[in-house]
């Protein structure tokens, strides 16, 4: 094998990313720093078939491993014979469970991969993200370890000798008494149509303050739910997707530029941070407010699981339609405005 297919099968991994200028590796541990070593939130999590899976009953009994994923990742599917084996070598010290991010994915993408990759272990879907904002998922794959003594161990993004390393020290590690972790608080009820934006402030990329709910401006808004990777990354493996993305991006580019309605930006923090959102914006000289919901707060507050989705309120704040897929977005946005210009 010559020299640049070696350097080639080196850098597959971080070419995979919807980002290179940060690994996601480095993603992933920065991830970690606020977990490794505290307890593991003690969930109960619910299959794909139906099945309880009660976190909280395996901690001292058993170590963890949570693998987060989805079907529209590269490196989540290059990644799965690993999990796969690890799962049928997994004996009665570890259990393995696939959790599928549900962000841009479905239910019945999820059994259709698990068909055709033949994959065994527990899988989980994450409709809402909440398990995402349990382990701070900022990545897919994002591996989380967990010791038999229900703390998380390891954080991680690879499949390689880190991972295996610390998932053999999680199940040659003794039982130890649990430590008690925080239950997770249910989240605030998402805000639908007919409710009404939140008394929020967020903080743009500029370091402006954006208030959803304005006393003092109050021309009609829109919130675009966006990722700066989704036209890009998904060019190949979902073009109908990429293409909805970048129409959404043109309309609202330009849309924003008329002054008529408040237009903001919200990106989520999946493969994204403050400099790949900054990229984005200039490379496509987007005007408009932008914020990075790196937390995925924002997303979860709205119940926004798919990108692109762009939620019209009226003058009063008033949620009156959210558009998923493709959109004439002036098209909806002309009866908001008509209806401020009315007597």
């Amino acid at each position: 094998m010559n020299r640049f297919a070696v350097l080639l099968l080196l850098l597959l991994p971080w070419t995979c990313a919807p980002s290179r200028a940060e690994t996601g590796q480095q993603r992933a541990e920065a991830a970690g720093r606020g977990l490794v070593g505290a307890p593991a939130p003690p969930l109960t999590l619910k299959t794909i078939d139906g099945k309880l899976v009660d976190l909280a009953g395996l901690y001292g009994r058993k170590a963890v491993y949570l693998k987060f994923w989805a079907t529209w990742c590269a490196p989540c599917r290059e990644q799965m014979p690993h999990l796969e084996r690890t799962f049928e070598q997994a004996g009665p010290e570890l259990a393995v469970i696939a959790i599928d991010v549900g962000f841009d994915d479905s239910v019945d993408a999820v059994r259709a991969y698990r068909r055709k990759a033949g994959l065994r272990m527990p899988i989980v879907f994450d409709a809402d993200g909440t398990l995402g904002a349990a382990f701070n998922l900022r990545v897919t794959p994002q591996h989380v370890v967990i010791g038999r003594d229900g703390r998380i161990a390891y954080v991680g993004h690879m499949a390689d000798a880190r991972l295996d390393a610390a998932l053999q020290a999680a199940r040659k590690a003794p039982a130890r008494a649990v430590a008690a972790g925080a239950k997770t608080p249910p989240p605030p009820s998402a805000v639908v149509v007919g409710g009404r934006l939140p008394a929020l402030a967020l903080t743009t990329l500029d370091g402006a303050a954006f208030r959803l709910a304005d006393a003092v401006d109050r021309r009609p808004t829109a919130l675009v739910f966006l990722s700066p990777w989704c036209e890009s990354y998904l060019a190949d493996s979902r073009p109908v997707l990429a293409a909805r993305c970048r129409a959404v991006r043109e309309q609202m580019t330009a849309l924003s530029r008329r002054g008529s309605m408040r237009w903001i930006g919200i990106s989520s923090g999946l493969w994204a941070n403050r400099d790949d959102l900054v990229r984005w914006r200039d490379e496509h000289r987007v005007g408009m407010p932008l914020v990075l919901d790196a937390d995925g707060a924002l997303f979860r507050r709205f119940g926004v699981m798919q990108v692109p989705t762009v939620l019209l309120t009226d003058a009063q704040g008033r949620v009156v339609r959210r558009i998923v897929g493709p959109a004439d977005l002036a098209g909806a946005v002309r009866p908001l405005l008509a209806a401020g210009r009315s007597p």
